[in-house]
């Protein structure tokens, strides 16, 4: 249902996701986990064909993103983050826009049985401006599942829920997936991608860690001795990448500030000297001006 083969995304220049690769079948929920800017957005937009990779291939329910993004986008509901609703329409005038922009004939009854669900039977009438922040995170969810997408997608979708809205989220996914959708969900909240998804993807910095059934990851990156929980498996896998990122450019750092200063010396005639001790602050200083600044000293 969805392939993604060495995904690169650059923005102006820069670039915030490295060549991952994975894939989601049918009945299959993949939880997109990672530190706060390590791609997980940027991926699921590229998914829903929103963004246009850089380099790679994203296929979608058969269509690819770059080649067919029309297409890509009538398969796919995704609920971003933050769901932008129109401040002056009703949750009944969205549930008729999304029908009309997705040509959903007689879309009525689902809707009235989406409402019934998510407790919005009563609010149905009231503008998205004037609803509170679950409620509005419940209407998004509903226009996601006005139709039966092939792939959906869901980006931080406990925010705003009650326990009642966490509850009925997470049952409609196992739902979902049993009706053969396949199912993205990130989040920060790791117990809830252990409660629900079968796969997992890490990412941190934009690389990819850890691709494959959830219970798998504990054998891939460390011991059994090392973490118990998802959480502590998170913390331990971000922690050590991206202290080995870190020397990774500092030692790279070193090695071009040590080559450049070489060159800089040979080019002026003048070999490198090589310090006997970095901690002492006259180790660099010539002996020779040490020794008249002291007998210049000694005559005053």
């Amino acid at each position: 249902m969805i392939t993604v083969e060495d995904f690169h995304k650059l923005y102006s220049g820069v670039p915030v996701v490295h060549g991952i690769s994975f894939d989601v079948r049918p009945g299959q929920v993949l939880g997109l986990v990672g530190p706060n800017g390590s791609g997980k957005t940027t991926t699921m937009k590229a998914l829903a064909g929103m963004l246009l990779p850089s380099r790679g291939r994203l296929v979608v329910a058969g269509f690819d993103v770059a080649g067919q993004p029309v297409e890509v986008k009538r398969r796919v509901a995704y609920l971003p983050d933050s769901p932008q609703l129109f401040s002056d329409l009703s949750i009944a005038e969205h549930l008729a826009f999304t029908a009309a922009a997705y040509g959903i004939d007689d879309y009525e009854r689902r809707a009235l049985a989406l409402l019934e669900t998510w407790e919005l039977i009563d609010h149905v009438k009231k503008p998205a401006g004037e609803l509170s922040r679950g409620m509005r995170q419940k209407a998004a969810i509903c226009c996601a599942y006005l139709r039966d997408a092939d792939v959906v997608m869901f980006d931080e979708p406990l925010t705003g829920l009650d326990p009642r809205g966490i509850r009925l989220l997470k049952q409609s996914i196992r739902e979902r997936a049993e009706r053969g959708a396949a199912v993205i969900i990130s989040s920060h909240l790791l117990a809830m991608v252990e409660d629900v998804c079968t796969h997992l993807l890490l990412l941190n910095a934009g690389r990819q860690r850890f691709f494959g059934p959830l219970n798998d990851i504990r054998g891939a990156l460390m011991s059994d001795a090392e973490a118990s929980t998802l959480e502590e498996i998170f913390l331990l896998a971000t922690e050590t990448s991206a202290a080995m990122a870190e020397s990774r450019v500092q030692s790279r750092e070193s090695r071009a500030g040590k080559k450049a200063e070489g060159g800089k010396r040979k080019a002026d005639g003048v070999e490198p000297i090589v310090s006997p001790s970095h901690d002492s602050p006259s180790s660099s200083l010539d002996s020779d001006a040490v020794a008249l600044s002291v007998m210049e000293a000694a005559r005053r």
